[in-house]
């Protein structure tokens, strides 16, 4: 009897854009941040996972299938045969204090690098020739996809990926022809990649670059006269103003965004504006305005159309996030109980794919408990952090200041 082709997992290498030997070389990286060491999975395994020949791949790829498509084993169409079919656990994670080497960190960002670009596909956006709207789907695609790796493991892996891509759209700007609803869409694409280059440089702790390419988001979302784009554009230079310190200038950009006919329509970037208004207007340490504000978000996150799919740009705004981002505000103006309960929430509520984000409030969590004198909560909560998936300078420096504070308690 023939063996059923496994439909559902060759489905999956579609809508995430792999071929069988790029799945093989992202298992094989993940693996490595999971176990320590490169997996050897190869495009005959596969293709061997695709064909139904192997219905349950072994336990080494496995956790790592798990990870990057963010499902259960069953549903990417892999079938259990009976006790020896079990999803295993991750190892346990390097003891407190353990740092890797910085050869090693260097070597898994450029890896992650390379196999993204191989990945993604990058090279298949043409710079010469006639660009149609067929072309700016699949850009658009890429970047969503893009996008979704930052969410996944953080900034700074993705941002020579980023700035490599902005080029090559650029590019595709001075050496293709094209008509003007795709020139529209062009620039639109670009926005959104300057975007998440802005905020992989901002992972990376260079707020140089990411100021630099926050405001060529904004430029090129003008020229594409598309108010999302910009919308995205002004919440971003909005954040970086606060990381900067400039909390006035913050609060009058993310007003000016408020303004906007695309805040007042969309409940998911009105939701987003209100809560870096909270933020900051806990900084400036106005507790009346930063209730309002994040009494304004909140309701706003009650009007999201769940059953329309979010911009890809924004499906990071989920309920862990809206419980993350108000902690921020909460830590801002000193209610540090308030803040490890939402930081708290944030962790359970996050999905298991979301390793930066888990890594972040990870983070902040003990940095709460810290603050509030309770070393030994702070001390468990840090050492179960994990970093090794999470390409995140910041966050591993503040993950290390943290150790550092605990040490000497």
């Amino acid at each position: 009897m023939d063996t059923p082709r496994n439909a559902l997992f060759e489905a999956l290498l579609r809508e995430y854009g792999y071929t069988h030997r790029s799945l093989a070389a992202e298992v094989n990286r993940v693996s490595e941040g999971i176990y320590g060491r490169p997996g050897a999975a190869t495009d005959r395994d596969v293709r061997r996972w695709v064909s139904g020949a192997v219905r349950w791949p072994t336990g080494r790829y496995l956790l790592p299938l798990t990870q990057m498509f963010d499902r259960p084993p069953e549903a990417m169409g892999f079938v259990p045969r009976g006790r020896s079919s079990r999803l295993p656990a991750p190892p346990a994670p390097a003891r407190p204090g353990q740092e890797e080497p910085v050869k090693r960190r260097e070597f898994l960002t450029a890896s992650t690098a390379v196999t993204l670009s191989l990945v993604l596909r990058l090279e298949e956006t043409p710079v010469r020739g006639r660009l149609t709207m067929a072309d700016i789907d699949r850009i658009t695609a890429t970047i969503g996809r893009l996008d979704a790796h930052f969410t996944a493991i953080g900034g700074g892996a993705l941002l020579t990926v980023a700035t490599a891509y902005i080029s090559r759209l650029r590019d595709a700007v001075d050496g293709c022809t094209y008509g003007p609803r795709v020139e529209e869409r062009l620039h639109s694409a670009i926005s959104g990649l300057y975007s998440s280059a802005g905020w992989a440089a901002h992972d990376s702790g260079d707020g140089t670059a990411a100021r630099l390419h926050h405001a060529a988001a904004l430029q090129s979302a003008i020229l594409a006269q598309d108010p999302g784009a910009q919308a995205r554009a002004w919440s971003n230079l909005s954040l970086q103003a606060r990381a900067e310190g400039r909390h006035r200038e913050a609060l009058s950009i993310t007003r000016a965004a408020l303004n906007s006919r695309k805040a007042r329509q969309d409940p998911r970037i009105s939701a987003l504006l209100h809560f870096r208004l909270a933020i900051g207007h806990a900084r400036l340490g106005d507790r009346r305005a930063t209730a309002r504000a994040l009494l304004a978000a909140e309701s706003a996150y009650d009007r999201f159309d769940t059953a329309a799919p979010a911009p890809a740009w924004l499906r990071f705004l989920d309920a862990a996030e809206i419980a993350g981002l108000a902690a921020i505000a909460h830590q801002a103006t000193g209610q540090l109980p308030d803040a490890e309960i939402a930081t708290s929430e944030a962790l359970r509520l996050l999905g298991p794919s979301m390793h930066r984000n888990r890594a972040y409030y990870g983070v902040q969590l003990a940095e709460l408990q810290l603050a509030q004198g309770d070393t030994t909560r702070a001390r468990a909560t840090a050492a179960v952090v994990d970093t090794v998936a999470v390409s995140s300078p910041r966050i591993a420096d503040r993950l290390a200041t943290v150790h550092r504070l605990l040490a000497t308690a």
